[in-house]
């Protein structure tokens, strides 16, 4: 909305001041992402602007780091336990998340705020007291170091954003259709699918994909539970600058800042979607 003709000084200056704090809180919050990017194409193995890059040189950019990347077993493997646990890790955070979403948004069911604060805690409790509490309890059940115990600990924690964009989708929801499926003869399982499923899917995929960004981002949790055989790409990261100072993370990085972009304006555009199908904005 452009300012008024009319506006006084203090909206002026209301009006510009708030828009240059904001751009500075955005500068803040891209500024290592924009010098994250041009670094990962740095021909030389140093984390640091080199004079030839300063200058615009082409000789001093390449790509080397991706090259390494794709070409080196050790980032390969880590790239390959992360695609083969994150989205299993989803599956079961989404299957969960969206049940217990379902579930709560039932006006009879009881204690349904105490319900809902245990089920998003582990989105509120730091997460390296998750990870020791995963890791004694997993140690206890045989399951810390396997594939299995990875995954679940991933997907307790993507069944938290799971159940709060299901629930925010849930709010528009007119459970006349529910009942009115139920009338026609549907039974509850067919209601789901047929009726509710379709209105909230957006909000289903917008969970879904929060759970597997974190669930491929996330570090602490696979030190703790994780063996060198679960060892996922940021976990290979983490070693990358703690031991072998490879600038190959930094192309690891922006191929993740990529993936991550990618997967935010999905999500923008499902919620844009539902907001359409639940009629709160025009189509």
């Amino acid at each position: 909305m452009s300012l008024p003709i009319y506006a006084s000084t203090g909206q002026r200056v209301w009006y510009y001041g708030f828009r240059v704090l904001c751009g500075l809180i955005f500068f803040f919050l891209i500024a290592p992402i924009v010098t994250i990017i041009p670094l990962s194409f740095n021909a030389e193995n140093f984390f640091t602007f080199t004079p030839g890059m300063l200058r615009l040189d082409p000789d001093a950019y390449g790509l080397e780091h991706y090259r390494d990347f794709f070409t080196n077993p050790s980032w390969q493997q880590a790239l390959r336990n992360s695609v083969l646990i994150a989205p299993v890790a989803t599956i079961i955070a989404v299957s969960l998340g969206t049940l217990a979403a379902i579930g709560l948004s039932q006006s009879h069911v009881p204690f349904r705020g105490v319900i809902m604060a245990i089920l998003i805690s582990p989105m509120i409790v730091p997460l390296i007291i998750s990870a020791a509490g995963m890791y004694f309890f997993y140690s206890r059940i045989g399951l810390q170091g396997t594939y299995l115990g990875v995954v679940l600990s991933h997907a307790a924690l993507g069944i938290p954003f799971v159940i709060i964009t299901v629930t925010a989708t849930l709010v528009g929801f007119d459970k006349s259709l529910t009942r009115a499926a139920a009338n026609l003869g549907a039974n509850p399982v067919t209601t789901f699918f047929r009726v509710q499923m379709p209105l909230i899917l957006p909000g289903v995929i917008s969970g879904g994909l929060f759970a597997f960004i974190t669930s491929f981002d996330e570090v602490v949790i696979v030190l703790f539970v994780g063996s060198a055989g679960q060892k996922t790409l940021p976990w290979q990261m983490f070693i990358g600058l703690r031991e072998q100072i490879s600038p190959t993370i930094l192309a690891v990085a922006t191929i993740l800042v990529v993936i991550s972009i990618i997967l935010l304006t999905t999500v923008e555009l499902l919620r844009r979607r539902s907001e359409r199908l639940r009629g709160m904005t025009p189509g």
